[in-house]
């Protein structure tokens, strides 16, 4: 895919190297002299691309009554949909790219600060606006002014491909034809000689060591490894994706990091990617000289399908078969590898690609078109990790990529890249295994056994001395602010866990509180109590005691105790309604330049005064409007700018906003998107009124304050030679072609990035593609984790088509789809996502399928495509005709691209439950307690019954609907309440009862929460409740007044497909 009209960056490629940060060295920023690749490049197919639909067809859009397509048997429990008009598209332009302007910092002038509070001023109340998400010429599109990059990173990628959208484009003269063959039977491959060896990695065992100083008596290749046994070409193979969906490869052993529950005890979204996995340590037998993944053709030979058709491809008639979604949620596609392979690859709830079969060419990717890209999630909580310490960390020297399961080992002496394929020596160090504590075997290796490993890096990974944890906390307290009565809640969250902060005897803390003017706290040793400083002149802002603003938290831990008691009685009755939050951000960056760490900013309003003052944008009455929505980018660039110089000065931003008013998160947003920051949203936050979001807060903010968290890190993505990333999506800045800059880096942080194939990968069997993250822990250590993926290379069509990930796929449209909105136009953004699902199942259906049928076809692994697609059409980042406050617009599009793949999936489509007849049939068994599995039903008011409740989790959100005919039963065990209409109007908790159903119910919803980090509220609804229309826009498949339901969507797609 390319980036034409997809180009939207999150930063700039042509930023300038920062001095104070980490040593770039360690992830390889040199360019190995030679390295270029001289291909005839095939334009991307690029599914955001403008196209212009043709006319409405007379028997699809008539004006009359909604005639339905003659093709393909109808259902009759379809309502018959209305008449819509068919959307068309400009031709969109290449954008500009250019390198954001860095903002000078004034230094501090020769003032005092006031020593008693200013005067209070009455400015106008608070206006009200609409948001958008950047400024001016788009400063984020993709440009290298320089060469490829190690990692292979082309800038040409980035060039917008002058190609026609309307047809299927053909491979080129060299393309292999498309079959359906080039899948392995199910069986077994031949057992490995060895023998595991009886080492497990303990979780909290220490980090590997060095080797002793002695070596063992012998030589050191006297432990030669046996060669592994040689793959028949016609023996069975493993079967390919999509025949055993679920059944990823084992999980590698010896992970030591955060707690994290069993897998028995995960969402189910996440427990289909873990369920299968071992827990044993897994060999990794290679000869001398084989067979590492660029000698795999036996194997790999033995992969073609010698009869049947794998599951992945099973035809399915859209129109036909209407109860497509599974029962429980849908895993993530197997990888087509041999055994061996299969069983050291990277979990995908790290690394997923959106295609688990690489195409072997360009054209043979546009033909399928589907987007091929990657998404992450590199700091993910993991409840095992192998932790490796070593003076000696083996990389390629003409690469940088980390040794890692799938290089090949030619002797005991030298090794394989697999990304760029040199020859390296084998280090003296690394002869010695410390699992076994024996020499000669480099093959057992952790590094070499496991695709997810974390080094405790030596000082060569280091510009300076690791940073302390530095914690800034910046408050609103004008009088919006404290109407919600949000700063008590976070005064009693930060008393309860600040003890669980993460950190060392060198964390540091400060606080700044501002309305119209700034106020600094003096938390010094040796003060009876906390100074308060006032700063009244916000157009020059400077540090009145630079030195005792930011404290070292152990020895003054009273004083800020005693701050944190009194700071919610401090501005109790303060009349001031203005916030200079710009001069607060100034202020803060200054006094965290120093050292780097993070800032947490709490705002409740618009900003109007001083710098980075913003004005109303929003127009209420315009909510509803079917046309395109304005002010998606910011009003100002001063945000933006004021990141990149925290960017620079490792200093990141994390947003809460709470606010029942308009507050233009499109240009607060910035501040956080690029200093890789996160955005928390809590619309209508009230202490009284809102109890739901008040719970929301507290137990977001539990888990934002004691998470754990990586600071000035540095990440980058490697991939085999002839592969090239051009595009990413997250919250970060970009600081040269592939860099990505991580001031703070945090768990709950997912990231995208979209791929080209710049060389064909004829003479391949595999490719791999590489994270690596390099950042300083809370404890002052730098470390480098590194996820590895190794996936196969395919030259079918039908094989690309059949290792397809219908939920990556979909992730990595939502992540183009906002850039799409922002850089050009939210209807050209819904148009490109309805295009996406045309064009590959047309593709589908004219170039892999071997016999033509009626009706609306697709392969199984891409049945729920179309729903999904439809599902981001109702989002409420896309939605149109529908009432949508534009920052809650913005927030969802931010969620979209900052979400890992599994709760992003729960964000855009909702899964549904009944909940009046939970048994203990299929429960898990989690810590004595028994979690009922109900099945997921679709999203549909059919499926729901006036006799029963439904529970709908939304990600974010969880409805329990209550029907107006429910049993008694389930009104007094479940919600204690003698009749329907004794059900409270607002009830957000559901109360514990000592009855069998209670606790069934309280249990299923507390492991829905568990799986997640962030905290769902949930509102008990009855038909009457103001919530029940916010319930009703998540049943997907139905018709609303301003969006076709998913039959008429199938229809839709159908006439578009047989035109």
């Amino acid at each position: 895919m390319s980036t034409a009209g997809f180009n939207s960056q999150n930063g700039t490629g042509t930023g300038q190297t920062y001095t104070n940060g980490p040593s770039q060295n360690p992830v390889a920023l040199q360019q190995p002299p030679g390295v270029g690749y001289g291909m005839n490049h095939q334009p991307a197919y690029n599914p955001m691309q403008a196209k212009v639909l043709g006319p409405p067809s007379p028997a699809l859009y008539a004006s009359g009554p909604y005639q339905p397509v003659p093709p393909g048997p109808q259902l009759g429990s379809y309502p018959p949909p209305p008449a819509q008009p068919l959307l068309t598209r400009p031709q969109i332009g290449v954008l500009p790219s250019h390198t954001p302007p860095q903002s000078a910092s004034p230094g501090p002038g020769p003032r005092q600060a006031q020593a008693t509070p200013p005067a209070q001023a009455t400015p106008p109340p608070p206006a009200v606006t609409s948001t958008s998400y950047y400024t001016g010429p788009p400063a984020w599109q993709y440009a290298a002014p320089w060469g490829p990059a190690p990692n292979h990173v082309n800038p040409a990628a980035a060039a917008p491909p002058h190609m026609s959208h309307g047809s299927a484009q053909l491979p080129g003269p060299g393309a292999p034809p498309t079959s359906i063959h080039g899948y392995p039977q199910p069986g077994t491959a031949p057992p490995p000689m060895n023998p595991p060896p009886p080492h497990t990695y303990q979780p909290n065992r220490p980090a590997y060591g060095p080797p002793p100083t002695a070596p063992p008596a012998g030589p050191p290749g006297a432990t030669g490894t046996p060669p592994p046994p040689k793959v028949d070409a016609g023996a069975a193979q493993p079967g390919p994706p999509g025949r055993h969906l679920g059944h990823y490869p084992s999980l590698p052993p010896g992970y030591q990091n955060t707690l994290a529950p069993p897998p028995s005890s995960l969402h189910p979204a996440l427990q289909a990617a873990t369920l299968p996995y071992t827990q044993g340590p897994q060999p990794y037998q290679q000869q001398p000289g084989g067979p590492g993944p660029d000698q795999l053709s036996p194997s790999m030979a033995a992969m073609s399908l010698q009869s049947g058709t794998p599951e992945a491809l099973r035809v399915v008639n859209l129109l036909q078969e209407r109860n497509l979604l599974p029962p429980a949620p849908v895993p993530a596609p197997t990888p087509c590898l041999t055994q061996d392979l299969q069983k050291l690859n990277c979990s995908p709830e790290v690394f997923r690609c959106t295609l688990t079969s690489i195409p072997q060419t360009q054209s043979l990717l546009n033909k399928a078109k589907l987007p091929l890209g990657l998404l992450l999630h590199p700091f993910k909580d993991l409840s095992q990790l192998p932790v490796v310490t070593s003076s000696t960390i083996v990389r390629c020297r003409s690469c940088r990529t980390y040794i890692n399961p799938f290089v090949s080992f030619l002797d005991q002496r030298r090794w394989k890249c697999n990304l760029c394929y040199r020859v390296n020596d084998v280090p003296e160090e690394f002869m010695y295994n410390p699992v076994s504590r024996s020499y000669g075997e480099p093959h057992k290796r952790p590094e070499v056994q496991n695709a997810t490993i974390e080094f405790i890096a030596p000082s060569e990974y280091m510009l300076r001395p690791p940073q302390p944890a530095v914690y800034l906390f910046v408050l609103d307290v004008s009088h919006n602010a404290v109407e919600t009565g949000y700063l008590s809640v976070f005064c009693q969250s930060l008393l309860d866990n600040i003890k669980a902060l993460p950190g060392d005897s060198r964390t540091k803390v400060g606080f700044i509180t501002f309305d119209s003017t700034i106020h600094f706290y003096n938390l010094q040793e040796g003060l009876s109590q906390p100074q308060m400083l006032i700063v009244s002149d916000i157009e020059d802002i400077f540090l009145p005691t630079p030195d005792s603003l930011l404290v070292n938290l152990n020895e003054c831990k009273e004083l800020v105790q005693d701050l944190l008691k009194s700071l919610p009685n401090l501005f109790e009755k303060t009349m001031e309604t203005q916030s200079a939050l710009g001069s607060a951000l100034q202020a803060a960056f200054k006094l965290l330049s120093p050292t780097g760490g993070r800032m947490s900013v709490f705002q409740t309003q618009l900003p109007n005064l001083g710098v980075g003052a913003l004005q109303s944008r929003e127009d209420p009455n315009q909510r509803a409007s079917a046309k395109d929505v304005q002010h998606l980018s910011p009003a100002t660039d001063f945000y933006k700018k004021l990141a990149l110089d925290c960017s620079g000065q490792q200093v990141a931003v994390d947003l809460f906003l709470l606010s029942a008013q308009y507050c233009d998160l499109a240009s607060l947003g910035c501040i956080s998107r690029f200093s890789a920051g996160s955005v928390y949203y809590y619309p209508s936050y009230h202490h009284q009124h809102n109890p739901a979001q008040v719970e929301r807060f507290q137990r977001d903010l539990k888990r934002y304050l004691t998470r754990k968290i990586g600071f000035e890190a540095v990440m980058r993505i490697r991939c085999t030679k002839g592969l090239s990333i051009h595009t990413f999506h997250g919250n970060f800045f970009v600081r040269s072609t592939d860099l990505l800059s991580l001031p703070n880096v945090n768990p709950d942080a997912g990231f995208a990035v979209q791929m080209s194939i710049e060389e064909n990968l004829d003479d391949m069997q595999v490719v791999s593609f590489q994270a690596a993250l390099l950042y300083t822990s809370s404890k002052g250590e730098r470390r480098i984790r590194v996820h590895t993926m190794c996936l196969p290379v395919v030259s079918s069509l039908s094989d690309v088509f059949a290792g397809a990930d219908v939920q990556a796929v979909t992730g990595l449209l939502a992540c183009m789809a906002v850039d799409r909105s922002v850089t050009s136009s939210l209807s050209d953004a819904r148009d490109a996502m309805t295009n996406a699902a045309i064009d590959s199942l047309s593709s589908y259906r004219q170039s892999a399928l071997t016999i033509q049928q009626p009706g609306l076809l697709a392969p199984a692994c891409l049945r729920l495509f179309p729903l999904y697609i439809l599902a981001l059409l109702k989002q409420k980042a896309f939605r149109t005709g529908t009432s949508t406050r534009l920052d809650e617009r913005v927030f969802a599009m931010y969620q979209l691209k900052y979400q890992p793949l599994a709760f992003a999936m729960l964000i855009i489509h909702p899964a549904l439950y009944r909940l009046d007849d939970l048994s203990d049939e299929g429960a898990l068994n989690i810590n004595e307690r028994t979690i009922p599995q109900p099945r997921v039903l679709q999203l549909s008011v059919e499926k729901l019954s006036r006799e029963g409740a439904f529970l709908m989790d939304a990600g974010l959100v969880m409805y329990l609907w209550i029907g107006r005919n429910c049993h008694q039963n389930f009104l007094s065990q479940v919600l204690g309440v003698s009749s329907y209409a004794a059900v409270p109007e607002k009830l957000c908790l559901l109360p514990e009862l000592d009855t069998a159903e209670s606790q069934r119910t309280r249990a299923l919803v507390s492991w829905l929460r568990d799986q997640r980090p962030f905290f769902p509220s949930l509102h008990i609804i009855r038909d009457e409740s103001q919530l029940k229309p916010h319930f009703m826009q998540n049943m997907i498949e139905d018709r609303t007044e301003s969006a076709l339901s998913y039959y008429e969507f199938l229809l839709h797609l159908q006439q578009q497909i047989s035109k």
